[in-house]
């Protein structure tokens, strides 16, 4: 497999991985909003802790696309 294919496997791959990570965060937004009222403190903490876990792992993967998109330009 030549290098440039790879890159565009590498893509492929982050694309799925984040778009399973937008969704799973903004779900989590979701139920903070609709439960923060009725839910225990405790959980809430979690859930805020997950969102922002989340949301770096957001961030990771679109750098991460981003650097395979500079390194298919290159080639």
């Amino acid at each position: 497999m030549s290098k440039i294919d790879r890159i565009k496997e590498e893509i492929g791959w982050l694309k799925v991985v984040f778009v399973l990570f937008v969704t799973i965060d903004v779900s989590f937004v979701a139920w903070l909003a609709q439960n923060y009222d009725n839910t225990p403190k405790i959980l809430v903490i979690f859930g805020f802790i997950g969102v922002i876990a989340l949301t770096v792992m957001v961030v990771w993967a679109n750098r991460a696309t981003l650097q395979r998109f500079k390194a298919l330009e290159e080639e």
